[in-house]
């Protein structure tokens, strides 16, 4: 999901130098009080930097290439190309930019509609509106929470029989799951319908031996705080044709011609990515594969703890590929498990554990009433249920037994 939902947290930094208090002591009238402090909080996906990135910005600085342009975004465009297993990346201001340059050089224009799932952040949808044109949300497979082909093949085949086809699908990898690109693709080939991959919180992710990023003939990527890497804010373009990704440059600057003066045949979009703030990402995806290993490392330690719980359940990993578990997410049946999501995350909240519940779906969002939806039950039923545990890159065996332990104390009915 491009940009991803932006937390309170993602600009503030999980650093080095944390002073940790154990106690307080006050005196009062000759007496001696000893108050607990409360223990740190535990965010959801913090970003973390180190010496690394410290030394990659102040290198950047230090050049004196400020600007979206300079050697270190050329770089990180060319070692995020290699990661991603495609030819071309162009570097952005957002992952919600990355995706709006994608549906625009899909041939979205204004009166189009693009399919959308419906489980996903608003940046997933909010470029087809920029565009002018009207998401269509979609219902997501249970078995893998992201777009359910056989829902698209039904509602195409429908929209091919009355001359109304979309002009696009955006396919969302959900959680840092991929989506079922076979069955989509060839269902969206034969209709003549573009298919643009939202890879916002996938990166690292395969699908059948092939990674996030390189499934669609062009793909966003996110690199907002909460992202595995993060360049601050920032995103990516991605696409193996060199044709597309000359138009992408083009268009993600202002789209000057090479003339002594300002001249303009095209209106570009201006969504660069510093030099700066690149260099930041170069440093980051030096240890995307530890932060891959951790999350997966994670996501296994709360399984070994909280499989078997009567109510509990998590996301599924579907067979054809292997997750990059952005997040860890787990459903509650309340009935079985004796209390609901939103009682587990208050409880969890006031023992200064953050957790976010799945999605809203898009279809049930204000913004986009009156919305056109196909199914939804799925959807509706996973936000009702869901709920993201903390995921990220430092947190170590202590907090994940804080987190399971606030769990199973959550007073049950």
């Amino acid at each position: 999901m491009t940009g991803s939902d932006p937390t309170a947290h993602d600009g503030a930094v999980q650093d080095l130098h944390t002073v940790d208090l154990t106690t307080i002591d006050l005196t009062t009238r000759g007496a001696t009080v000893t108050l607990e402090a409360p223990p740190p909080r535990i965010l959801l996906s913090p970003p973390v930097v180190g010496p690394m990135e410290r030394a990659y910005v102040l290198d950047a600085l230090d050049s004196g290439w400020v600007a979206p342009a300079g050697p270190h975004l050329d770089a990180f465009e060319r070692e995020l190309a290699a990661a991603a297993g495609t030819s071309h990346a162009v570097a952005l201001s957002s992952g919600t930019a990355a995706l709006q340059l994608a549906l625009a050089l899909s041939g979205v224009v204004p009166g189009d509609e693009v399919i959308v799932p419906t489980l996903t952040f608003i940046g997933s949808a909010a470029p087809v509106v920029h565009l002018g044109a009207t998401p269509v949300f979609m219902d997501v497979d249970p078995m893998s929470w992201t777009l359910d082909p056989d829902l698209l093949e039904h509602d195409l085949e429908q929209r091919a029989a009355k001359g109304r086809l979309p002009r696009a699908v955006v396919v969302v990898d959900l959680y840092g799951q991929t989506a079922d690109y076979d069955a989509i693709t060839s269902i969206c080939s034969r209709h003549g319908v573009r298919v643009v991959e939202d890879a916002a919180e996938a990166l690292g992710a395969t699908n059948r031996g092939r990674l996030a990023g390189s499934l669609a003939p062009l793909a966003a990527f996110s690199f907002n705080g909460n992202k595995t890497i993060t360049t601050s804010g920032g995103g990516a373009l991605l696409t193996d044709d060199p044709e597309l990704a000359r138009r992408a440059l083009e268009l993600g600057t202002p789209s000057r011609l090479p003339v002594a003066h300002y001249e303009h045949a095209t209106v570009g979009m201006n969504y660069r990515l510093s030099n700066v703030l690149a260099a930041l990402g170069r440093a980051q995806l030096t240890s995307l594969p530890a932060r891959l290993e951790h999350r997966r490392w994670l996501h296994q330690s709360y399984r070994a703890r909280l499989d078997g719980v009567p109510g509990l359940a998590f996301m599924p990993e579907a067979a054809w590929g292997r997750s990059s578990r952005w997040l860890t997410v787990i459903t509650i049946d309340a009935t079985r498990f004796g209390a609901t999501r939103e009682d587990v995350r208050l409880h969890l909240q006031r023992e200064r554990i953050e957790t976010r519940p799945v999605f809203k779906p898009l279809h049930r969002q204000p913004a986009f009433r009156p919305a056109v939806a196909v199914g939804g039950r799925v959807a509706d039923h996973l936000f009702g249920t869901g709920l993201c545990l903390p995921s990220g890159f430092e947190l170590g065996a202590a907090e994940l037994d804080r987190v399971v332990t606030a769990i199973m104390s959550v007073p049950r009915h």
